[in-house]
């Protein structure tokens, strides 16, 4: 007996819903979880689990109020969740153009710019590892060192008032091109006002003592890597704390630095909790 139209479409589809669960729901997932007990394959499908953490995913060495614990190597910032949460990977989404901080009275309205992120956190490794930690466009403070500033005409004619756009205290420059820098007052918007955000250089090096992944999250927020740089410029704090020589540190980080894949791709990376055992090994 032949069916109607409507009940056959049904009974079609019914049947194509029933080999799509079997194919993708229960064959697929079983076939790659089968894969993954490949020997060679376990270990990075089980997330290579030692004894401290994952090798994969970065974690902080701190103290209890977020203090580097400076016998250990520090990892590259995370802006996962409270910090290298894999349940909450993510992110900044702050670009180059954020250099202009959220200041508010409410701390929980308040939020820096990238910028502002760049200079505090270098000039706090700076004094970590007592090194220069200033770069271009951040104040001696660790603040994005950005003016607004007004012209008569808009966006020509002379100069009618300059702000320090992320200080509300003493400016980083008195004076800008004749004109006094006034300090910034929470909840202005400098920029709809009709000021020109400007940037200014200062005098850093060109090339900062601090490395950019030192002082920038990965787009994860789970690099458990950092830069041999970075490595290197943490080692004598290390050989200091560890009583150990300078060249046992470079050692134990030439050791553990993995090359470019394929010899061309990525830039070579250490393994920070790889390293942080080794040391703990010694």
């Amino acid at each position: 007996m032949r069916l109607p139209l409507w009940l056959s479409q049904h009974v079609a589809a019914l049947r194509a819903l029933l080999v799509m669960t079997v194919l993708l729901g229960l064959a697929y997932p079983l076939a790659f979880v089968a894969v993954g007990k490949i020997p060679g394959l376990s270990d990075k499908a089980n997330g290579q689990i030692v004894a401290h953490g994952s090798k994969i995913i970065g974690q902080a060495f701190t103290d209890a109020d977020g203090n580097p614990v400076e016998k250990y190597f520090q990892s590259r910032p995370s802006a996962a969740g409270d910090g290298y949460d894999p349940t909450a990977t993510s992110a900044s989404n702050l670009g180059p153009e954020s250099v202009v901080d959220t200041l508010s009275d409410n701390p929980d309205d308040a939020s820096p710019s990238l910028l502002t992120q760049v200079c505090s956190r270098s000039l706090a490794i700076g004094r970590l590892e007592g090194v220069d930690g200033s770069r271009p466009y951040c104040t001696p403070d660790g603040v994005g060192a950005v003016l607004a500033v007004f012209f008569r005409d808009g966006l020509t004619g002379p100069i009618t008032r300059v702000v320090s756009v992320n200080q509300t205290g003493t400016p980083f420059i008195a004076t800008y091109k004749g004109v006094t820098v006034e300090p910034a007052r929470n909840g202005e918007d400098y920029v709809a006002e009709g000021g020109v955000i400007t940037p200014i250089r200062g005098n850093a090096p060109a090339k900062p003592v601090v490395p950019s992944d030192a002082v920038t999250a990965s787009a994860s927020g789970l690099d458990p890597d950092i830069s041999p740089a970075y490595a290197n410029l943490q080692a004598p704090r290390i050989a200091r704390e560890r009583g150990l020589s300078l060249d046992q540190v470079h050692k134990l980080i030439e050791e553990h630095t993995d090359g470019r894949a394929l010899g061309f791709m990525g830039e070579p990376a250490v393994n920070v909790l790889e390293l942080n055992m080794a040391l703990d090994g010694n």
